[in-house]
């Protein structure tokens, strides 16, 4: 296993940073719309699941790294705020999928839009930390 640099560590440190930069900074937008930052995180996985715009509740709990009952949870409280829709699917009945609603859309597309950018924002900062750290002498 090869020694880490110094300045190795110092672009990880600065990468990690960054990150975390953008990270408060997608939580409080989030809270400005009032929703949590998983919820705005349910949301964008449902809107970014390839090739469909619904998923089911098992593929949710997948997307979002939580347990099964834990996702039931969040998709329950976010139907409640009118966010989300719930829909049976018409060959297995036991299949349920989540989707959103037009004002989960509007709130989903007002978030993204200010996420987009922001990274355009950070992206050279973050492009010159991976090349410096791609480039960097072990």
């Amino acid at each position: 296993m090869a020694r880490i640099t110094k300045t190795e560590y110092e672009i990880l440190a600065a990468f990690r940073y960054s990150l975390r930069q953008f990270l408060h900074f997608s939580e409080e937008a989030a809270q400005s719309v009032g929703l949590t930052p998983q919820q705005h995180q349910v949301l964008l996985s449902i809107k970014g699941f390839p090739g469909r715009d619904r998923i089911t509740v098992k593929e949710l709990a997948e997307r979002m790294q939580i347990r099964h009952h834990s996702a039931v949870g969040l998709a329950d409280r976010l139907m409640a705020q009118g966010l989300l829709k719930r829909e049976q699917s018409r060959t297995d009945r036991r299949q349920v999928y989540v989707m959103l609603s037009p004002q989960g859309l509007a709130i989903l597309e007002q978030l993204s839009s200010i996420h987009k950018e922001e990274l355009r924002r950070i992206l050279p900062e973050l492009q010159n930390l991976i090349e410096q750290l791609s480039t960097e002498k072990v």
